[in-house]
């Protein structure tokens, strides 16, 4: 089982979902304030919400967490 790990700012407002390690090669916004970050398999390796307040509706209650999960 692989870890993916959730980070929110709470100060930025960001909320970073890591997918798994990689060396990030392309990075696409695939709708206004969400992007995911993929190495250059085009493997995903995390997902970036900008503003996730606004985007999700409500502020996330995570913070720094690590999450087990299957992946």
């Amino acid at each position: 089982m692989k870890q993916a790990k959730i980070l929110y700012d709470k100060k930025s407002d960001n909320l970073y979902f890591f997918v798994q390690e990689g060396q990030l090669e392309e990075y696409r916004e695939v709708v206004p304030g969400v992007g995911v970050e993929l190495d250059k398999k085009g493997k995903l390796l995390g997902i970036e919400i900008l503003g996730a307040s606004k985007v999700l509706g409500a502020t996330p209650k995570i913070q720094n967490k690590v999450v087990e999960k299957s992946i």
